[in-house]
């Protein structure tokens, strides 16, 4: 009897990560770990997906702890290395309130870059060590270019792309796949804000679909949905005199 596929979610409870879950879920046989920081929300997402016949349990984690963060890498990596690594924690930050109260901005900074970050490179040892597995990264199509509008989040996301290039430079002929996805606006709860401003958002299922399909062919840079590669290669391209009069 095949073993059943090993994926750890960091953020579990974020909407993108459990619509991954359920699909790969109804893949066949998966045992999850469970990571976030809401006891009660991550025991919820393991019901759901035991319902679905996966295996899950959950793991309550300090987010901003070094130490807590290699410790969980370790523990994860005692019986081999997972298959899958989906680190998908993040903060919508209101860009006026992290200009105005600098503890926000930090936060914001915080619990977007460096925690995935350290997560990443966490889980990296252990799955260099095995010489497989694929590790993937929630950034957002806000990184690739500064803007006015949310800049403190788009810069988060930046440097968290520069960090996955370099870590799968570092990894490349390894065995360890290495994905950044990068999703345009999606209807989830983190989102609701800009939902009640009409904004026009992608539904969640299509954006994990994305996901699960990028992270499986070893993808090194998933836009979910793919319509937004040329909408921000555009963007990335515009003359600065150009740029810098759009209200964006």
């Amino acid at each position: 009897m095949s073993r059943p596929e090993n994926i750890v979610m960091i953020g579990a409870t974020s909407g993108i990560a459990l619509a991954c879950a359920r699909l790969w879920a109804a893949e066949g046989k998966v045992a999850f770990t469970l990571v976030g920081r809401d006891a009660q929300k991550l025991d919820d997402v393991a019901k759901d997906l035991r319902v679905r016949g996966a295996a899950a349990k959950t793991r309550v984690v300090d987010f901003h702890d070094p130490r807590a963060i290699a410790a969980l890498a370790e523990e994860t990596g005692k019986d081999g290395a997972p298959d899958i690594v989906l680190i998908a924690h993040g903060l919508f930050s209101d860009q006026k309130k992290c200009q105005q109260d600098l503890a926000a901005a930090r936060t914001a900074m915080e619990i977007n870059a460096i925690s995935p970050a350290l997560f990443a490179e966490a889980f990296a040892g252990v799955m260099e060590k095995a010489g497989r597995g694929r590790l993937a990264l929630i950034g957002s199509v806000a990184g690739d270019r500064g803007r006015r509008s949310h800049y403190v989040y788009g810069a988060s996301k930046g440097f968290v792309e520069r960090y996955m290039q370099g870590l799968r430079h570092r990894l490349w002929n390894t065995g360890v796949s290495v994905t950044l996805i990068k999703p345009g606006p999606t209807d989830t709860p983190m989102t609701a804000q800009l939902k009640q401003k009409g904004a026009a958002l992608a539904p969640v299922e299509d954006v994990a679909a994305a996901c699960v399909k990028g992270i499986a062919r070893g993808r090194a840079v998933v836009y979910a949905p793919a319509r937004w590669r040329p909408v921000m290669l555009v963007i990335r391209n515009l003359p600065e005199f150009v740029f810098n009069r759009m209200n964006i």
